[in-house]
C-alpha cells in the first residue's frame, strides 16, 4: 500500500498509527492531528501568560496552572508521535519511548494533588497558610511532582521485568488512593467553601478565593469523569476479567481520554480566570492578530 510504503521511508521503519483502509483510520488521523495542535496551542499560551505576567507568578494558584501547563504542553507535542505513530506503550512494548511519554500525565495527577491542599489551607486555614506557604514553598512542591514521577520511570525501566511489573501494579494502587483523596477533597472544599465565602465580606480576596476554588473543583471533576474508565479497565485487567485491549495507543480509547485533560485544563483556567485571559490576551494573541489589538 502506498501509504505504508511512504511510512516505512520517512520514519525508518515505524509505520502509521493506521493502514487507511477504512473512512475511520482517516478520522482518527486527522482527530490526532488536530488534538495535539489544539492542545499546544490552548496550553502553551496559558504557560506564556503566565511566564511574562509578573503578578500571576507571584500567586501561589497560578504556579500550579503553570506547572499542569508545561506538563499539558508536552502531552501535545507528545501525541504528534504516539497519537500518528504505531506505538504501543503496554507491556512488550511497541516503538514506545520507555514510557517517558506516557508518564507526563503522572506530573498533572500530584500537581492537582498539592492544588487541592493548597486550596484547603488558603480557604480554611488562611493564618497559617500566609505564614508557612510560601512561593518558595509551591515552587518546589511543583518540582518534586517532575522529580517523583521522573525516578518513579528510572525504577521501572531499570528494574527487571518481574520487579518493574510489581512497581507498575503498586503505582496503580496508589493512584487508586490519590483519586479517592481528590474526591473526598472536592466535596470538603465545597462544602466548606460555600459556608465560609457567605460569610466573609465582599472583597477582592474573596473574589480571588471564589475564582480560584471555583477553577480547582471544575478541573478535577473534568479529570475524574476523563480518567474514570480507564481505571475501571485497569481494574478488571488485574482482577482478571474481560478488559479491553488496543492496537496501538492512536485507537486507544481511554489513553485518549485520559490525554483530553491536556487540552480541556488550561481551557478551564481561561475559562475560570479573567485575570489568565487578560493576561494571554496581552502577550500572545494581541501580538499575532493585529484584529484583537485594534479591538
Amino acid at each position: 500500500m502506498f501509504f505504508s510504503n511512504l511510512t516505512d521511508s520517512m520514519t525508518g521503519g515505524v509505520r502509521l498509527s493506521v493502514d487507511f483502509d477504512s473512512p475511520e483510520d482517516y478520522l482518527i488521523f486527522i482527530f490526532q492531528i488536530l488534538f495535539a495542535t489544539a492542545t499546544v496551542l490552548i496550553a502553551g499560551t496559558v504557560v506564556i501568560g503566565i511566564l511574562f505576567t509578573r503578578a500571576l507568578r507571584l500567586q501561589n494558584r497560578f504556579i500550579f496552572m503553570l506547572n499542569t501547563s508545561i506538563c499539558d504542553t508536552l502531552v501535545g507535542f507528545s501525541v504528534y508521535y504516539l497519537g500518528l505513530l504505531d506505538v504501543y506503550e503496554g507491556y512488550p512494548p511497541r516503538n514506545g519511548t520507555y514510557n517517558v511519554l506516557s508518564s507526563l500525565l503522572g506530573v498533572n495527577i500530584l500537581t492537582f494533588l498539592f492544588a487541592q491542599f493548597d486550596r484547603y489551607f488558603a480557604v480554611c486555614h488562611p493564618f497559617i497558610y500566609s505564614r508557612f506557604i510560601t512561593r518558595h514553598f509551591v515552587i518546589g512542591i511543583n518540582i518534586y511532582c517532575w522529580l517523583y514521577n521522573a525516578a518513579h520511570l528510572l525504577a521501572r525501566n531499570v528494574l527487571p521485568l518481574s520487579k518493574a511489573m510489581q512497581l507498575y501494579v503498586f503505582s496503580i494502587v496508589f493512584l487508586q488512593l490519590i483519586v479517592l483523596t481528590k474526591v473526598a477533597m472536592t466535596i470538603k472544599l465545597y462544602v466548606i467553601a460555600r459556608v465560609q465565602l457567605q460569610r466573609d465580606p465582599p472583597s477582592a480576596e474573596r473574589e480571588n478565593k471564589k475564582e480560584s476554588l471555583r477553577i480547582i473543583i471544575f478541573v478535577v471533576i473534568v479529570f475524574l469523569l476523563l480518567w474514570c474508565p480507564s481505571f475501571v479497565n485497569i481494574i478488571i485487567r488485574f482482577a482478571g476479567g474481560g478488559a479491553m485491549s488496543f492496537r496501538n495507543e492512536a485507537t486507544n480509547l481511554f489513553a485518549i481520554m485520559a490525554r483530553l485533560n491536556a487540552v480541556c485544563t488550561p481551557s478551564v483556567y481561561l475559562w475560570g480566570s479573567p485575570a489568565l485571559r487578560e493576561a494571554t490576551m496581552r502577550t500572545v494573541w494581541r501580538r499575532l492578530c493585529p484584529g484583537c489589538r485594534r479591538r
